[in-house]
This record gives structure tokens, sequence and C-alpha cells, in this order.
């Protein structure tokens, strides 16, 4: 946004009425002597026809939005009946890195649903680093997800991994996720948005919050009816810990342009320990969610096993989350 100043505006107090807002500014002057004040991108956004009334304002120049669908997008959501975003309480998505079996996977949704889970997760199609590792059950996992989900009234969440498998995992997921790895891959996302399926849509691990939303423009531009956006972690320096969890995009997301976000604290650390601290942090920043694996036996998971919790971990960081208070929206 660029601020127009009249001829003869009193600067200082034209910036403090601004900052009162929540616009930060540099100024410049402009040909035959006109000054302009160019709004920071770290600012908060505001109507542009409130800062017309600010004394000494001449005009205002607001860009067209980068992400035009995304700047449209609701503050809260419903799927498959769960509400998700300002307003409601975290939602838990729970479950396996990937479906092992249909007993392992039964056994799961009973457990996450009982601790108050809302959404079934598991991988039947699994992205990997490396090509000898278990890529998952393909499309007999997906029939056991949506079984299982439908037998503890929970709803269904897993990946598309191509445009090949986006029809199947449509067919029984409430909620597509695409992965980290994917958040680039404009086809997939095209296919994915053209299903007409919310989209649970994971930040690249390098990517930036712009490339992000213009990820969720793809999606939205074919059909995506809703973007619930994921934090993962962003790749980082330090091998402490998996990833790199970006806090302040969460902040960033949820009060600045106030969309659904949650946070996947497993990929984010690659380790169960840390979770029930980090958990909380994301939740008092403004996640709205929590995207969370669980497996019966981590030492024996066939993916990701030391980021898994147990079941009886998973139900008392749902407690934990259950007995906090609700986080407070900010005041527009």
């Amino acid at each position: 946004m660029i601020v127009t100043l009249a001829r003869d505006a009193d600067v200082p107090a034209v910036r403090a009425a601004l900052a009162g807002l929540g616009l930060w500014t540099v100024l410049y002057d402009g040909p035959e002597g006109t000054r302009h004040l160019l709004v920071l991108d770290h600012s908060r956004a505001v109507d542009p026809e409130t800062v017309h009334g600010v004394d000494g304002v001449a005009s205002v120049s607001a860009r067209s939005p980068r992400p035009p669908r995304v700047d449209l997008l609701p503050c809260r959501v419903e799927i498959a009946g769960i509400p998700i975003g300002h307003g409601c309480r975290p939602v838990l998505m729970a479950g396996p890195c990937s479906v092992e079996s249909r007993e392992q996977l039964e056994s799961l949704a009973a457990r996450v649903a009982a601790s108050g889970a809302r959404f079934l997760r598991g991988g039947a199609f699994k992205p990997r680093t490396s090509p000898y590792e278990f890529q998952g059950l393909g499309e007999q996992a997906l029939g056991w997800l949506r079984d299982a989900a439908d037998r503890h009234d929970l709803a269904v969440v897993t990946e598309a991994l191509s445009e090949e498998t986006v029809a199947a995992v449509a067919d029984v997921a409430d909620l597509i996720q695409i992965g980290s790895r994917n958040m680039h891959n404009s086809a997939l996302l095209r296919a994915a948005g053209a299903t007409g399926r919310p989209i649970l849509l994971k930040r690249g691990m390098a990517a930036t919050i712009e490339e992000w939303f213009g990820a969720a423009e793809y999606c939205l531009e074919r059909g995506a009816p809703a973007i619930i956006f994921c934090e993962r972690g962003i790749r980082g320096f330090d091998r402490e810990t998996r990833n790199l969890l970006d806090l302040a995009s969460v902040a960033l997301l949820a009060h600045v342009h106030r969309v659904p976000v949650i946070v996947d604290p497993s990929h984010a650390l690659g380790r169960r320990d840390l979770m029930p601290p980090l958990t909380r942090a994301a939740l008092a920043a403004g996640a709205h969610g929590l995207l969370v694996e669980v497996h019966d036996a981590p030492e024996r998971a066939r993916s990701d096993g030391p980021q898994a919790l147990c079941p009886a971990e998973f139900a008392a960081l749902a407690d934990g989350i259950a007995s906090a208070a609700a986080p407070v929206e900010r005041i527009r």
C-alpha cells in the first residue's frame, strides 16, 4: 500500500496515526514535491478506506492482493461437520504415519477417537527419501481408513501423492493432504483442487509464506472449497531436531491473514519427547489444531517411529489441550 500525503500534512502525526492502526511506513519523496508513505509488508491488514480517513492523507493506492483467493478465505470452515478456525476448539488429527494393516488401523482409530481426535490420519501412499523404504500399501489402505473412520465417527485426512492417485484419495478422504514435497507440484495442486474436496496444504520445507499462498491459489483456482494450512517445520541447520518449527508463520496466518492453520509437530520435531511443550506453544501462537502421528508400537513402525506417540501419550497430550484455556482471538 502506498499512501500519498496532502501538501500541508503533518508527516510525524500521519505516521503516528498509521502506526496506531498497525501500519509501519517509510517516507519517500515523489515527483513535483509530492510525499508518500510506503506501508511495509509486515504491517497489519487494514482497509484502505480507513487509511484514507486519516487526517493528512490525500490518497491511497492499494496493490492487488498477491494471493487474491487466499485473501477471500473465511476465518473458519466446516469439514465433515467439524468446525476448524477462529473461535473453534482446537481440532486433533491423529493416526499412524503409514497404514500398515487393517487391524492396526482399527485399533488406533478406536483409541484416538476415545481421546478426542476428530480426524483419522494415515498414509496410504508414502513419499520417502529413499526408494528402498516402505512406500505404503496403496489403494487397499484407503478403504481401511474409510471403514475405520466411519466405525468411530471420525473424518479422514490422507495424502494424494500424484495426479494418478487424486481420484482414489478423493473418493474416501474428507480432507486431501498435499505433502511438503509436493507443495510446488502445480499439476497435483490443480488436480486436487478440481476434486472439490477441501485441501490440507503442508508448507514446503524451504517455502516462503508467499510461495505457500501461491500453492493454495492453484488449488482454489480449480475449485477447492477450503484450504487448511499446515506448518510442519522448515529446513534448518541444527540436527538436534528434524526441522525448525516456524511458529511465527502460524501467528502470521492466524492473526494477520486470519486463515485456518494447524501444526504438524511430529514432522517438525522428529522426536516425541518435545511434542507436549511444542504443541502448547503452537496453540498459544494461534494454531487451530494439530496433526499428530500415533502408533501402537512406535519401535516397530515401518515409517517415522521416533516421532510417533503411543496411544497413552496421545491421550495425555489431548487431555492437556482440553484442559487448557482456549486461545484468545485478536480483536480487530
